[in-house]
């Protein structure tokens, strides 16, 4: 999120179960909202230190709170207020706390420190330890700052008697003003349809019948030449790239003149091709780093548009197996009045699809970057022939070690020393069983609905240790499933790229290239060879 948000984010593979029908209050709801009206509302701020003003966004109420030191380099610890909140009908759910934030000379009160991440602005609502998950995404904002959308997600797990919603300043000195705050619902758990004799046979009889990869970020036919000696049936061929071109429509013209050439080429090598919209009309440049066209109707409809487009060009090519509609959606603030949300957007656009080819299978994509767990909250498109489909990279402090998160993984660092598969990853163990739990949501979906299950993504940087038994646990659990898959990715970011080094420090400038197969294309080759590609 921006610099100037504080936000907290759901990372947790935990499955609900039964929980999914105990959350009364519908998704789109607000459990509750901050009226600045109501007297005792007024009376609990002003109690509390804080004033309500007119400062608002358009002139309207606000609550103001502002920390002075009391000595030089000292500050007052906090200036805040709670109000209670009944979650008693959010068992399952997620919400997010939203408001509007404002921010003055927001720092610390000794100029040679910097705040720490739980100092600055607080919105957040406050659970009994146990009864909910937050994570913290980006430091507090700090400084001086118009309005903008501030939010804090929160997975609601357990009963919460004592819930709270906390705002205000803590542990800095300056002046922060919140309005229009309140607790949305984002997600309520949908209740899956039990799973019948019908759907469990569609389950256990499915079986992995494409195996692949994730495709380079431009064309090059010698890849498909490669591919078929690897013997790979099925391609994601990224339309991406979006942020790295100067102009949006000559980048897509660019694309969508090149996507001929390699659905022509991975159908001269045997290979099925799906068309994954990878960048996104608007990209994820809210204050809040929700999709665009999620928040934006004017990119919505350009997203829809695109589309349909290129399923007029490319329907009845044969080489296509899928449309892949939009690559991780993902949602930290709720659509605005008139926009649709990551759901009904998907569900848009496989209309207007359908009404142009009424065969090709769609996939469609969780929210919160295609989590395994947002299958809680997923409910079936019913349209004919949908693919659902889902990322894995679990735990991510495995997967992205040296990547996102420093876990002694810098330059000069010991990299054989970083965090080891299967074995103790922050604190906990992690081995094939684990990545079978985290997974069980979709698991749950595919015998609740018999739907076919696709992995899109998955990996882990090839510098983790033991990334290549990781690899291999991933796919056999997809195996056991009759789940189709693609490795992410072929010769795409090193980060990732089998035909690499496994020990070679993404942070240092050489690296090398494989003279051998390394342990983790291995793995993968001898997946490939179950392919059938005659």
């Amino acid at each position: 999120m921006s610099k100037t948000v504080f936000a907290w984010l759901l990372l947790s593979g935990l499955w609900l179960g039964d929980a999914r029908a105990a959350a009364a209050i519908p998704a789109g709801s607000d459990a509750f909202v901050l009226d600045l009206n109501d007297a005792g509302t007024r009376a609990r701020i002003k109690d509390a230190g804080g004033a309500i003003t007119n400062d608002g966004p358009g002139g309207t109420l606000a609550v103001r709170f502002t920390l002075e030191a009391k000595e030089p380099g000292v500050t007052a610890a906090r200036n805040v207020v709670t109000f209670p909140v009944d979650v008693s009908r959010l068992l399952g759910a997620h919400v997010m706390l939203v408001a509007k934030v404002r921010g003055q000379d927001i720092r610390s009160a000794d100029p040679a420190k910097k705040l720490a991440a739980n100092q600055g602005i607080e919105l957040r609502l406050v659970l009994p330890s146990g009864s909910g998950k937050n994570w913290p995404a980006t430091p507090p904002p700090h400084g001086t700052f118009d309005w903008r959308d501030a939010s804090h997600r929160t997975e609601i797990r357990a009963p919460a008697p004592k819930a709270a919603v906390s705002i205000g300043l803590t542990g800095a000195v300056g002046t922060v003003w919140l309005s229009d705050m309140r607790l949305h619902v984002l997600h309520s758990p949908v209740g899956l349809p039990k799973a019948t004799a019908t759907t469990r046979a569609a389950a256990a009889n499915a079986r992995t019948t494409l195996r692949g990869v994730m495709s380079p970020g431009k064309f090059n036919i010698k890849d498909f030449a490669d591919l078929q000696k690897w013997n790979v049936n099925l391609i994601r061929w990224q339309i991406t790239g979006a942020h790295q071109a100067p102009s949006w429509q000559a980048w897509l013209d660019k694309q969508l003149a090149e996507l001929p050439r390699a659905l022509d080429a991975a159908a001269a090598h045997n290979i099925k091709f799906i068309i994954d919209f990878h960048s996104k009309p608007g990209g994820n440049k809210t204050s809040s780093k929700t999709t665009r066209m999620l928040m934006e109707k004017e990119y919505a409809d350009e997203f829809v548009a695109i589309w349909e487009t290129i399923v007029r060009r490319h329907k009845d090519h044969p080489a296509l197996y899928a449309y892949d509609l939009v690559n991780e959606p993902v949602q930290y603030m709720p659509s605005p009045a008139g926009v649709d949300d990551w759901y009904a957007l998907q569900v848009r656009a496989a209309r207007a699809i359908r009404a142009i080819d009424p065969k090709t299978p769609i996939m469609f994509e969780t929210e919160y970057f295609d989590s395994p767990w947002a299958f809680a909250w997923l409910k079936p498109v019913d349209l004919p022939n949908i693919i659902y489909q889902a990322h894995v990279y679990f735990p991510h402090t495995y997967t992205h070690q040296g990547v996102i998160t420093d876990q002694g993984l810098a330059d000069g660092k010991n990299y054989a020393a970083g965090q080891r598969y299967p074995g103790i990853i922050s604190g906990a163990h992690y081995d094939k069983e684990s990545l079978r739990k985290h997974v069980q949501p979709i698991r749950d979906f595919q015998l609740a609905t018999g739907a076919p299950i696709f992995i899109g993504e998955f990996s882990a940087a090839r510098w983790a240790p033991g990334a290549a038994q990781y690899i291999d646990d991933c796919i056999s659990l997809f195996e056991e499933y009759g789940w189709n898959w693609t490795y992410h990715a072929f010769r795409e970011s090193t980060i990732w790229d089998v035909e690499h080094v496994d020990d070679s420090p993404r942070a240092k400038p050489v690296r090398t290239p494989a003279d051998q197969p390394t342990e983790r294309q291995k793995v993968l080759l001898k997946w490939f060879a179950k392919n059938n590609t005659r």
